[in-house]
């Protein structure tokens, strides 16, 4: 069962983005605009964690930690705007297991979120991130890439590209679609990345094998086609 997430945020744009961004990391997510509904969804819903937004309207962070914190240990990392050092003191002084400073990077919350919840024990060891096929090893964990037994020098964002359309073979994904799931939301490159990175790859993997390839779609965008 996936993890559920509360973000409490009254900036929508924020909460939406990484409400957004969380679901495509398999996290189950929900949101409040204030600190009431927040407290009242953290009772009714009962999150494995609480992303907390320090400046809320009706009830402000700090009262909204007080009150998780009176029901148990539920792992929060604070979110503000605040950079100055004693607020930081104080958040992790009151409970709050982590601090990110805003603007921030989803992917940076992301790596976060996952330390806590390894912390707690709430999220067991990451499956490995190897995948397998004919003549090809994309190993995610140590960054490796071997071809016909070989070991491919690959920088790691080509690795990440290559990694993603091959977990999902035979589907197709758009340019913007890989730019924002490989790169982050916060990118805004030429959506011409993803080109560069596919011709940089189909240099390493032409003709290794005919159970797969790295195939064009166009008008659409890549998939990593496997062969039936």
């Amino acid at each position: 069962m996936s993890q559920k997430i509360l973000v409490i945020e009254d900036e929508k744009n924020i909460s939406d983005l990484l409400q957004l961004y969380l679901e495509k990391e398999g996290y189950e997510t929900r949101a409040a605009g204030d600190g009431v509904k927040g407290v009242e969804l953290f009772r009714s819903w009962g999150p494995d964690l609480v992303l907390l937004d320090l400046m809320l309207p009706v009830m402000d962070g700090w009262s909204v930690l007080k009150k998780i914190r009176e029901g148990g240990k539920t792992p929060v990392i604070m979110l503000t705007a605040k950079s100055e050092l004693e607020d930081k003191v104080t958040g992790l002084e009151q409970g709050a297991d982590d601090y990110i400073t805003k603007p921030f990077n989803t992917k940076e919350v992301v790596a976060r979120i996952h330390a806590v919840l390894r912390r707690y024990g709430l999220e067991e060891e990451n499956a490995e991130k190897k995948l397998t096929f004919d003549k090809l090893v994309i190993n995610l964990d140590s960054y490796e890439l071997i071809v016909d037994g070989k070991r491919v020098d690959t920088p790691p964002k080509e690795l990440e590209l290559l990694y993603r359309l091959a977990s999902a073979p035979n589907r197709v994904f758009t340019r913007n679609q890989l730019l924002d799931e490989v790169w982050g939301f916060d990118y805004f490159g030429d959506s011409r990345t993803v080109d560069v990175h596919i011709k940089r790859l189909r240099e390493k993997l032409e003709g290794v094998s005919p159970a797969w390839n790295l195939k064009t779609v166009w008008g659409v965008g890549y998939k990593f086609e496997v062969a039936p």
